[in-house]
């Protein structure tokens, strides 16, 4: 889908390059979710791959600036951290989380992930405090961590390191993750390796 306001194209065009190489892996237009979705970038990637999208935030000034069709893309101002899980029993083709991390949610990211969906998920990792922010351990993934909170769903990539900033910056300390939950067939899926 071709987006039509031209700010929603440049939002899509700043989509985390490791959400734009696994997103092939949600099944076509299946609906997406994104967690801690900010300004939009990537709930602006996947209207524009022909999907519905999800986007949940506690900032509501940032979600009333997404600029994208509403019959393809649901706003939902939220603290997912203090109060309970305002999708309960929903399950999406697509989970999505880029730079945030809130422990106690993992376990309901991943229950998140429909039968045959993919979890694209990308955060800080330990290390990072010694670069820059955010710095504090409860918002830094431990080595392998993200790994092991996956354990139900099949991995297709993982990453556990540092990415230097091809600008010249300090870089980044980073875990991500594509993970799939199956569905029982006779004949081994093919998740496309990009």
């Amino acid at each position: 889908m071709n987006l039509p306001d031209p700010d929603a194209a440049a939002l899509a065009a700043r989509a985390s390059a490791w959400v734009r190489r696994w997103s092939h892996l949600v099944p076509s237009q299946g609906r997406v979710l994104d967690i801690a979705c900010g300004s939009g970038r990537h709930l602006a990637w996947f209207v524009q791959q022909g999907h519905p999208v999800v986007g949940i935030d506690r900032d509501a000034a940032a979600l009333a600036v997404i600029a994208l069709p509403p019959e393809h893309c649901q706003t939902m101002v939220a603290d997912i951290e203090g109060s309970s899980w305002p999708l309960n029993g929903q399950r999406f083709a697509g989970v999505v989380v880029t730079n945030y991390l809130w422990r106690a949610l993992l376990p309901t990211v991943i229950e998140s992930v429909d039968a045959g969906g993919v979890l694209i998920y990308e955060t800080f990792a330990a290390g990072q405090e010694t670069i820059g922010r955010p710095s504090r351990p409860e918002f830094l993934l431990q080595p392998g961590e993200l790994l092991r909170a996956c354990s139900t769903l099949r991995v297709v990539a993982f990453e556990d390191g540092f990415e230097p900033d091809a600008a010249g910056g300090a870089g980044r300390f980073v875990q991500r993750i594509a993970a799939v939950r199956e569905i029982p067939a006779s004949q081994p899926a093919r998740y496309v390796l990009p």
